[in-house]
């Protein structure tokens, strides 16, 4: 009865980190978007988010963004179009 009880813990840890967090930062303004910093936005939300929480965007100067995103786009395996898009919406102001 107790390993039963551990391993549905154990599953149930893993399904809940590999789940999607669709979670914006807190704090984020940005209304009105263009289709491609809409496009930005979801590859930020959808990508970033599975390795950690999400920063907020003001929260970093777009000078600052650049070499997060260089570290950050290959490990989520962006393309450098996917990257750009990234930057422009967190750097949208």
């Amino acid at each position: 009865m107790k390993t039963r009880i551990i391993a549905l813990a154990i599953i149930g840890m893993v399904v809940v980190s590999c789940s999607k967090k669709l979670v914006m930062p807190s704090g984020e303004v940005k209304k009105g978007l263009t289709p491609e910093l809409a496009e930005g936005k979801e590859l930020f939300v959808n990508n970033c988010a599975k390795c950690h929480s999400l920063k907020n965007p003001n929260d970093y100067s777009p000078e600052e963004w650049k070499p997060i995103l260089d570290k950050m786009a290959k490990r989520a395996h962006l393309s450098d179009a996917e990257k750009q898009k990234v930057y422009n919406y967190v750097t949208y102001r």
